[in-house]
């Protein structure tokens, strides 16, 4: 009797909102990333952070699916990573310059000859860079549901004009990855996912992380798929369906957090591609001589804590994301939440005060 009792007190002190008085350190992280789920602020996330390679936490918190109880496991929960995939693509970037099937300066046309020409010319290092002039979203294009190929997707903004001439702007978007992954497809002579999987995720032992397939209904099929979820007034609702596999280059992918702490952790050891070439795709590109705090696919900037950085944060539907990995410290952090905004980044900038 006195252990059934226990059980349910246990089970129901999973479900508030926990004391910090006294905490210090990864225990505080802990109860902070627990209490996010507990007020109700996001449905489930996974969580992976390493020090010098080694784990310092990593945990699930909430539900992978809210509807069948399913817990979230950072090693095997499988979520979308948005923007986190545009490191994904620049580490590939950074292969293939490394084996000389790409120059990141020579005109995006010698590799895609058949995109509709412009009023000027473009590199595949100002796509990298967003600094190409292409246009982004148009209304709700950014949750697109139809089966594109990356290259049939160049359909819906072919045919507009550059926003500025490239080189002399900066401007976030992801059709800027979908134009590079068409490029990187055509070198390789296969396609982008392929050479991803076999250049960057295997090498890396990333075997939970993948594209979404062209036919949803596969989708449906993979093991620890978690749902995904955006904010409603009474809590959590499904998130609309969408298709991101013709933009799997700039936020299509699926990871668990401890896939993508991998991947973290393969740019600090160095271990993959030619230092030299990293460090260029880890180097903010400039216009008119001022930083964009943007390399070739990561963020290159400073936290909200004044530490240097590279990484990503993500938002896409259903998927918020942050991949921080910090060179001075040698740490790096993995979250991934199975939720379109939910508006709890200042949140997470203060857990991550713990770890710097």
């Amino acid at each position: 009797m006195k252990s059934l009792f226990t059980y349910f007190r246990n089970l129901l002190d999973s479900y508030q909102v926990k004391s910090l008085e006294g905490l210090q350190g990864i225990k505080k992280a802990d109860t902070m990333f627990h209490n996010l789920w507990a007020a109700g602020k996001v449905p489930g996330m996974a969580v992976t952070i390493l020090n010098e390679g080694k784990t310092m936490l990593e945990k699930g918190y909430g539900y992978a699916n809210l509807e069948k109880r399913i817990p979230v496991d950072p090693q095997n929960t499988i979520i979308r990573i948005a923007s986190i995939s545009k490191c994904i693509t620049g580490m590939a970037l950074a292969k293939m310059i490394e084996e000389g099937l790409i120059d990141l300066d020579t005109s995006f046309y010698k590799y895609v000859p058949y995109y509709p020409k412009k009023n000027y010319d473009f590199t595949l290092r100002q796509l990298a860079g967003h600094t190409a002039g292409i246009r982004g979203y148009r209304g709700k294009e950014f949750a697109l549901n139809r089966p594109f190929s990356i290259k049939d997707s160049i359909e819906v903004f072919k045919n507009d004009p550059l926003v500025f001439e490239p080189g002399k702007g900066y401007l976030y978007n992801s059709f800027d990855f979908v134009l590079l992954s068409l490029a990187m497809q055509e070198a390789a002579g296969i396609p982008f996912e392929d050479y991803v999987k076999e250049k960057i995720l295997d090498p890396l032992g990333m075997n939970n992380t993948f594209p979404p397939d062209s036919n949803k209904a596969n989708l449906n099929g993979v093991d620890n798929l978690a749902e995904s979820y955006t904010t409603s007034t009474t809590g959590f609702k499904k998130a609309t369906s969408i298709n991101n596999h013709y933009k799997m280059a700039g936020g299509g992918y699926l990871s668990t957090s401890s896939d993508i702490a991998k991947l973290g952790n393969a740019i600090l050891d160095n271990n993959v591609i030619e230092p030299k070439i990293l460090k260029a795709v880890l180097t903010s590109q400039n216009v008119s001589g001022n930083p964009t705090y943007y390399g070739l696919g990561f963020q290159v900037s400073q936290d909200a804590n004044g530490k240097n950085f590279v990484g990503h944060v993500g938002n896409s539907v259903g998927a918020y994301s942050n991949f921080y990995v910090y060179p001075n410290k040698k740490i790096v952090v993995s979250i991934l939440i199975n939720c379109t905004d939910p508006k709890v980044q200042k949140e997470l900038d203060l857990i991550n005060i713990l770890f710097n």
